[in-house]
């Protein structure tokens, strides 16, 4: 997992930064609109199961900025996570508001599918919030989900790393149901949750660097 954080001019932020570029002409462009509209169809068409249904939104509901500021609050509170929890809530707060200003860029359209599941008890929130931009969260692409999910298992795999540095790597599994729940859900389209991916792996590579959480692990050492 140590190659997972980063300085802003390494090889990885700029590699990351060029495919997401690349994603984000893709989209606008309409390249891969086809694509796009095949795959929500099909999720379109598959919903209906209660047990699944539910359980899809809650793992969404979990990617929500809220929910995941107040984890970052714990972790400053406690003094051992101080470091993580600092990181956490910069990133959170960065990634929500680039996400939502990219989105007033690129300007595409939510999947316009009826969601014909059982619903939740809360309603499903968009994800992303950009002042001074209308419409930033009823754009699509990226997903802010996506990013913070992603920007969630790079930091606490990172930080559990160490100590379990096979099962670090589970964390990863997070950002993928949050992807397939916002699918699911018909929020967004795969090229979205792809988009917001890449932007949380650059976000979260170099913001780790610049607050340097690596010496979480001196501190256990001592």
């Amino acid at each position: 997992m140590q190659n997972w954080i980063f300085d802003i001019r390494s090889r990885s932020f700029v590699l990351s930064t060029i495919l997401f570029l690349i994603l984000t002409a893709l989209v606008y462009y309409d390249v891969t609109e086809s694509f796009d509209q095949s795959v929500i169809l099909f999720f379109s068409e598959n919903v209906g199961n209660p047990t699944l249904d539910l359980m899809m939104q809650s793992v969404t509901e979990s990617g929500e900025a809220l929910w995941m500021l107040g984890f970052g609050i714990l972790m400053l509170i406690i003094p051992k996570t101080r470091r993580v929890g600092i990181t956490l809530m910069i990133l959170i707060v960065i990634s929500t508001l680039l996400t939502g200003y990219v989105k007033c860029g690129v300007d595409r359209d939510r999947p316009d599918f009826e969601y014909e599941a059982v619903q939740f008890p809360v309603p499903i929130s968009k994800d992303t919030f950009a002042l001074f931009c209308e419409g930033g969260s009823d754009a699509s692409y990226p997903s802010g989900h996506a990013a913070r999910s992603m920007i969630f298992a790079i930091i606490l795999g990172y930080v559990l790393s160490e100590r379990f540095p096979r099962g670090a790597y589970l964390m990863f599994l997070y950002p993928i149901l949050i992807s397939l729940s916002r699918l699911y859900v018909l929020e967004h389209y795969p090229m979205d949750v792809i988009g917001g991916t890449v932007i949380g792996i650059m976000l979260a590579g170099v913001m780790a660097k610049r607050t340097k959480l690596y010496k979480i692990f001196d501190k256990s050492k001592t």
